[in-house]
């Protein structure tokens, strides 16, 4: 791993370019270029990419048409699941492409595909003909991948927009299939994503104005109710957020004619997205949700979301850190700053530091936490040990307190000192859970 990261040094990046380029072509037309006999659903933006993807494909799955997807949690071919074993959200070429050319062979007819920016630099977009682009919303994230420049951020974002007018139309079952942008109406940003060419144009949102609007929502015991036209939906998923992720499924699914109630049936089924609001269930008397928030904006989304799910009194409890490896440090003392703010225990441990010192990561965040008002010992923990640091935050919790675990999601892996090394946050909260609840067990039997 330090041998590679010093190539990537002293390499011209040009060459790097040239490499990437060349072999995302190679991939397409060794695998006999699968993408032109699906229809490529693209979607982008700086949060809310994995469960968007994940509604549009049960929407689209549950409701006739096969469909794959390749997410940052999870890869699937119709009904059949895994979890995305790459530590990256676009997989490498020769992946996709073979994941592509799997769905092919399934009999799928769509795919849903997550779109990076940092994919987008490195080519892996090239040899997967998109048919749809959705857009989720954009905020300063990945900078440091495009010279710390928001706008060459935005510019690799519309790369995915831009592609739908340079591939000609597909022709599927003998129909003619159309270019589509769906976009989110409510970001500051759409008329830029909006500008590209597409034979339809649809957006959705909190806001008057956009095609298709989320009114009327509700928390519920499992999730979150909403209206949207004249159909009521329930989601089966944590989050008010989530409303507005579900939106892009309701509008391709009306826009392909899936009947309302069809779409609304589809989207509650889908109960687990793994790592997004995922709920940990071991007996234990409190809550605990998985959650890959990393940056601001999910952040104070999930937050939000737990000041609604915590009754008056009860402990919001979490544990977050970041990546190392020259990875966006500027959100570092906002997420620490945010979680002071409105968690009352701090836990401050490992995500991916690569190959950084762990230290400086962590202390970024725990001295921002200080100034929002916590105190080290007492409320703000800094433990650089991650099931350590998960241990800690699940033993402060009492009855009907809420545990949030943040930073990783379902990601398979996590790396430390260059070492990649087996890991998965769900199973070490249920792996704890049961210690905890069989000592719990022997303290009482004693």
């Amino acid at each position: 791993m330090k041998l590679k990261h010093f190539f990537k040094k002293i390499t011209p990046q040009f060459l790097f370019s040239a490499y990437h380029y060349c072999l995302a072509w190679i991939a397409a037309f060794y695998y006999r270029l699968p993408a032109r006999k699906l229809i490529i659903i693209g979607v982008t933006g700086t949060k809310g990419k994995t469960t968007t993807a994940n509604f549009l494909w049960a929407a689209l799955n549950y409701n006739g048409y096969k469909t794959g997807l390749i997410s940052t949690a999870n890869i699937r071919i119709g009904d059949s699941e895994v979890l995305n074993k790459y530590h990256m959200t676009m997989p490498g070429r020769l992946v996709s492409q073979e994941l592509l050319a799997d769905m092919v062979r399934a009999g799928c007819k769509f795919c849903v595909a997550e779109v990076t920016s940092e994919g987008i630099k490195q080519w892996r977009h090239k040899g997967i003909f998109y048919d749809i682009a959705v857009f989720t919303g954009l905020a300063p994230e990945h900078l440091e991948a495009h010279g710390g420049s928001f706008e060459e951020y935005k510019k690799a974002k519309g790369k995915l927009f831009a592609s739908l007018a340079k591939y000609k139309h597909k022709i599927l079952d003998g129909k003619l299939v159309p270019k589509m942008i769906i976009a989110n109406y409510d970001s500051e940003y759409k008329d830029y994503f909006l500008g590209f060419w597409a034979d339809r144009k649809i957006t959705y949102g909190f806001g008057e104005g956009a095609d298709f609007v989320a009114k009327d929502i509700k928390n519920t015991p499992k999730g979150v109710g909403f209206s949207c036209g004249l159909q009521n939906y329930n989601l089966n998923i944590l989050g008010d957020f989530n409303v507005f992720n579900s939106l892009p499924a309701i509008a391709l699914g009306t826009e392909i004619k899936i009947l309302p109630e069809n779409i609304k049936e589809a989207l509650a089924k889908l109960e687990v997205v793994p790592g997004r609001m995922e709920k940990i269930e071991e007996g234990q008397k409190f809550k605990v949700i998985v959650d890959y928030a990393h940056e601001k904006e999910s952040m104070t989304a999930l937050l939000e979301t737990a000041e609604k799910l915590v009754q008056r009194g009860k402990k919001i409890i979490i544990l977050l850190g970041a990546e190392g490896g020259g990875r966006d440090k500027a959100k570092r003392p906002i997420m620490g700053e945010l979680s002071g703010r409105k968690a009352d225990f701090v836990i401050v441990s490992n995500v991916d530091p690569y190959e950084d010192d762990p230290k400086p990561i962590l202390e970024d965040i725990a001295e921002a936490a200080e100034k929002a008002g916590k105190k080290r010992g007492e409320n703000l923990f800094v433990i650089e040990d991650r099931r350590e640091g998960i241990k800690k935050a699940l033993s402060l919790a009492q009855e009907k307190d809420l545990v949030l675990i943040t930073g990783k999601g379902a990601e398979q892996s996590i790396v430390i000192g260059g070492i990649r090394y087996p890991w998965d946050d769900r199973q070490v909260v249920k792996e704890e859970l049961r210690n905890e609840v069989h000592q719990q067990s022997v303290a009482q039997t004693c």
